[in-house]
Formats: structure tokens, sequence, C-alpha cells
């Protein structure tokens, strides 16, 4: 496939990167600024808590359209024609504990101050409690191959990078308060500023009315904690900005064309557009997206620590999975928890497995394309889908099959007796010939030792259910070892299919064989199951099952 060919793809795609980029084109057909500089892609990140998936998922989806912009104006990633910042706002106030935290004492006697002037409450060597999360994210968005520039707001507040702006902000303070004063209720306009100053006593942010002295000189006079009324400068750290101003300010400093945000930031949106008109700038194009939800329904909060963190995914299920996940639908709402990780691994593998039979216009449209993408695949001129990683191979046994199997072998089970078991199963069972699958058994073993074992329960058979598993057994006991997992499969369902069994259907027959044999609703092909596990083996689990009841 040539580039060419791709362009022509890319420009006609549905797939909603391809959408987003095609706006982002309108706004520059020639693929770049009048300037001739790189078309910036920024993402916010608020480092009050330990980042969680739903940070990371903001830096996937906006490098997902960076790179469908690419793909639209024919460009490769080393090629410049696009940058990616990663923004951590580190000069905001530090207003709430997270419940989350060690040295919880610590941590309020510095409540108010700047997050990047609050110590590190892990003692890990950081020099903030900012720098400490801020780490946490890069060592995430390192791992994953994402190509990025990090900025973090301390440093352009405190070296005066952001000076210039700031004194831009100064000289509009009054156009700034006309825009902002009507959103706000009453209590809230009273003391409002768009710049909040740094109290030389107590070194908190504060939220005071402030009067702007010289503008072009960056003075500003407000009444301190303390009663004392301060004149000082709002240069070189001694301020930061609200927000909403704050947001805009970034914007027209960095130049920034394209910025996603949640849909709980959606008022900002608009009125930091307006004030970023204001400033002499532009609104940048974006995309509003859904927040994650947890379990029970309720919106993800890094105060709360009620959302997966980026390393307990990691635990469960592959990187690439969690991107997989990430993809669809950003406009609709995900539950984000432990529950998901299994089908998301599982379809990763089956779309990766698709990708190199696909024509051009499906390539497009799927998540693995756009991951290979996103960390690198698909550098060369010739960009036909050999090239992705590892498009059109396979795992050779599904995460939910291997789920079953480490579940009746229970807690203890260990990945050299895994390995015994696949080789019932996998042509060439070593470690070293499928490191991937390696790696999934460690994914496996780790989430049914924190999800599976602690609620496993094995149903008791009925009278009838324990006739069928009689059956089973028998036919078990007559099949030669080497019978494939098909012809066992056929043998389950002939079984369930027999009037003197009385199953309605065979889903309840199947469900019958999960909930008395694995402990589980759902489960495998049941003749994949018995082929991984073994005839011998399986005839054990049956045996000990009638042993309950029937």
């Amino acid at each position: 496939m040539s580039m060419q060919e791709l362009i022509d793809a890319a420009r006609n795609s549905k797939a909603w990167p391809f959408q987003e980029a095609q706006r982002l084109l309108k706004r520059y057909p020639d693929g770049a600024k009048p300037d001739g500089s790189p078309i910036l892609f920024e993402t916010g990140y608020g480092p009050s808590g330990l980042p969680h998936i739903g940070t990371f998922q903001e830096v996937l989806r906006t490098t997902f359209v960076r790179r469908a912009f690419e793909a639209l104006i024919g460009a490769k990633p080393e090629d410049g024609k696009t940058r990616l910042v990663a923004f951590s706002d580190d000069m905001d106030g530090f207003r709430k504990v997270p419940t989350n935290l060690p040295n919880q004492d610590m941590l309020a006697q510095h409540l108010h101050k700047p997050l990047c002037r609050v110590p590190d409450p892990f003692d890990a060597g950081h020099e903030s409690f900012a720098a400490h999360n801020n780490a946490k994210l890069r060592e995430f968005l390192d791992r994953f191959g994402f190509e990025y520039e990090f900025i973090a707001s301390s440093d352009r507040y405190q070296s005066g990078a952001f000076d210039d702006a700031l004194r831009n902000v100064l000289a509009h303070n009054q156009a700034i308060l006309d825009i902002m004063l009507p959103t706000l209720r009453a209590e809230r306009a009273a003391t409002y500023s768009p710049i909040m100053p740094i109290s030389p006593s107590t070194g908190h942010v504060l939220q005071v009315p402030v009067e702007v002295v010289d503008a072009a000189e960056g003075m500003i006079r407000f009444t301190d904690e303390d009663g004392s009324v301060v004149e000082q400068s709002a240069l070189g750290g001694m301020a930061k900005l609200q927000w909403k101003v704050d947001f805009a300010m970034r914007w027209v400093a960095l130049g920034v064309d394209y910025e996603m945000y949640g849909k709980d930031l959606t008022d900002t949106g608009v009125q930091s557009g307006k004030i970023a008109k204001v400033l002499g700038g532009r609104k940048p194009d974006g995309l509003i997206y859904e927040l994650f939800l947890d379990e029970n329904g309720e919106k993800i909060s890094k105060s709360k620590g009620n959302g997966l963190t980026i390393e307990q995914w990691l635990d469960y299920g592959s990187q690439e999975s969690l991107g997989f996940y990430i993809f669809p639908n950003p406009k609709s709402a995900k539950q984000l928890h432990g529950g998901v990780i299994p089908r998301a691994v599982d379809d990763y593998w089956a779309f990766r497995e698709r990708l190199a039979e696909q024509p051009l216009d499906k390539q497009l449209g799927n998540p693995v394309w756009h991951l290979a993408r996103a960390n690198g695949g698909f550098a060369n001129d010739e960009v036909g889908p050999s090239e992705a990683p590892g498009a059109g191979d396979n795992q050779p046994v599904t995460f939910a099959l291997l789920l079953n199997l480490v579940g009746v072998l229970g807690a203890e089970a260990d990945k050299d007796q895994v390995w015994s078991y696949l080789a019932n199963y996998v042509e060439d069972a070593d470690p070293a010939k499928h490191p991937m699958l390696d790696d999934l058994i460690d994914n496996a073993l780790a989430y049914n030792r924190d999800f599976i074992a602690p609620t496993l329960e094995r149903r008791a058979p009925t009278e009838t259910e324990a006739a069928a598993l009689r059956e089973l057994d028998g036919v078990l006991a007559d099949v030669p070892g080497d019978i494939t997992a098909e012809d066992l499969q056929t043998q389950v369902y002939e079984i369930g299919k027999r009037e003197e069994f009385g199953f309605e259907n065979l889903r309840d027959w199947f469900t019958a064989l999960y909930q008395i044999l694995l402990g589980a609703d759902q489960g495998p092909r049941m003749g994949s199951f018995i082929r991984l596990y073994g005839i011998e083996n399986s005839r054990a689990l049956i045996s000990d099952a009638l042993g309950k009841g029937g």
C-alpha cells in the first residue's frame, strides 16, 4: 500500500480519530500553521492525586488523533509535522488530601500551597508531591512508547517563561472579569480575581480580590491572610492563574491547536475559549469525551481513589488491552473496574489477528491499527498491515480459557504448573517460544488470585445434571488421547441435546457445567477446556462434583 492510498482512505474514514483529524485539517489545509511550525496537540494533567487510567486515556486518545492527522497529510512521526505536549498543572493549590495517600497529617499541614511545593508523602526521593505524581505519569507514557514533550506548570511560572503571558492577562484583567463574573455565584464573585497571588507569609495560593497596579511590570496589590496589604510582582512564580484563565493562557502562550477534555469541563472550555480570544488567540479544536465510571456507576475521582490505577490494570492485563479498551466511542461513558479486563484482553487479540486480512478501510477502523501507530508502528513509507507489530498473529490460548484453568488449579497455582497443562493444548509449549503467552499467564495468575479465587464457589449438581455428568465422564473414559478440542466439543454438545437430561437448551447445559465444574456463570468452549486441562484431570473434576450431590 502506498502513502497516497493511505491518505485517500484516511480522508474518507469514519473512525473517530480520523473524523477529529479531518476537522483540524479544515483549520490548517496545508497541514501546518501559516508560519510553517508544527501542529501542537496538548493534554493536561492535574497532579493532585496519583495518575489513574482516566489520565492516561487522554494522552492516548490525543495521540490517536495526532497520528490520524499525520496520515491525512502523508507525514511520518519522525517528520516533525506535529508536537504533543503533556502539561501538568502543578502550580495549582492543594485543596484536599486524597484519602488513599500516606502521611495524611503531614499533607494536611500543606493544604492550599502549590502542589509543586507540597512534600512527597511517599518519601520516594522526589522534591514534591507533584513531582512524584508527574514521574508516575511519565513512567507509564514512556513505557507505552508515546512521543511527547512534558511541561510542568511550575517550570514555566517560576522560570519566567510565562511572564509575558501573565502581563497579557493583567492587561486584560477587566475584560476577563466581564466574562467570568456573570458565570459565578454572588459569594464567589465577591472574591474572584483572574490571578491568584502566592501569600508571602504562608505560601498559600490565595483566592482574594486583586488590584492590578502595573500590568507591564506585573505588579499587583492584595490583602494577605494576616490582614496586611501586600504589593508584589505576579511574575516569576509569585502568582497562579485561575483554572479557566490558566487554560486559555496556555492555549495562547504555547499555540495549542488541539486539546480534548472531559464532559465535566464543558463550561471551562466555553469560558476559556472566550478568554483566549480576549488574549489575542484562538480556542483549539478538540473533543469533549465522556468520563470513566467505577463499577457502581460513580465518577472516578483521584481524591477517592475509586478507579483502577495504571499499575493495577497491568497486573491483570497487557498495556495493549488497556489501549484497546480505551479506543472505542470516546463520547460514551465506560465503566472501569477489574471485571472489564478479561474481555478487553481477548478482544484485543481477536482484532489483532483480524487486522492483516482486512481491506484498508476496515483496517483504519480497527483499534489495533491505531494502537500500532500510537507507539511508533507503521513508520515506513510503505504502510501495509504487515508492518504493524504482531499483525496477523494470535494467542494460542484465550485469556478466558487461562482464567478457567487457573481457577480450577486454585489460588496456589504457579506458572510452571500452568505451562505443564498447556503442553496438552499448545504446540511447542515453551515460554521462550511464546513470550507473550508467558506474560498472559502472569496476568491470569494475578487476576485469579485477586478476583476469582476469593469468590469461587462450585455448586452441587441436581439429580438430572449429575446424570449428564456421569454420561460425560463415560464418554471421556473412551475417547482417544489425541482427540481434538473440536471433537470434544461435539461430544459435549450431544449430551446436552439428549431429552432424558432435561435441558431446555444447550445454554442451560453449558451454564450447569460452568457453575458445577468451574464455579463461574460463564466459561470457555468446554472442548477447549477439557483438551487443555487434560482428559483424566477433567474426569477427576467431574468425580469431585458428583461427590457433592446427585
